[in-house]
């Protein structure tokens, strides 16, 4: 079995390259399909007929070149319109909701966005009723705040 694996290592460097690529789909961080991209190397060193320590360190190189070059390239790539990204809370700024429990003046409501529901209070510190369309326009910690639309 193992004069098998020996012989045929490039079956094992497709199979490292394939799941690097099924791990690089649950990440999305382009750090495995540099792994990936080493692997295929090797598969090509492998079927070139090169020893096991060549491909090893064909593997080696090959991943670094590619977190050194193709990793931030990718990135920048794919990446190109945002400046920023923003996490699930920020990136309520702007969006628009109903109001699903009354906000009183200077005090405390619900607002529903996309299905979630979020302690707001008013921008201009004024009421709002219940299933008035509003837009977020500040968050501080868990509590919104909104404007009439």
């Amino acid at each position: 079995m193992l004069d098998y694996i020996l012989n045929n290592l490039w079956q094992l460097w497709t199979v490292v390259a394939i799941l690097c690529l099924i791990l690089e789909l649950m990440s999305g961080d382009f750090f495995i399909m540099c792994f990936a991209i080493g692997a295929a190397f090797s598969l090509v060193a492998a079927l070139c007929g090169l020893n096991l320590t060549a491909q090893i360190i064909v593997f080696a190189v090959c991943s670094a070149l590619s977190l050194w070059l193709v990793r931030p390239a990718a990135l920048k790539y794919l990446h190109r319109n945002q400046d920023e990204r923003l996490s699930n809370a920020d990136a309520l700024i702007g969006q628009e909701g109903r109001v699903s429990q009354d906000i009183p003046a200077g005090g405390h409501g619900r607002v529903a966005i996309d299905g979630d529901d979020w302690k707001a209070t008013s921008a201009d510190q004024q009421p709002i009723a219940a299933g008035t369309k509003v837009r977020v326009v500040a968050r501080e910690s868990i509590i919104i705040t909104v404007e009439k639309v």
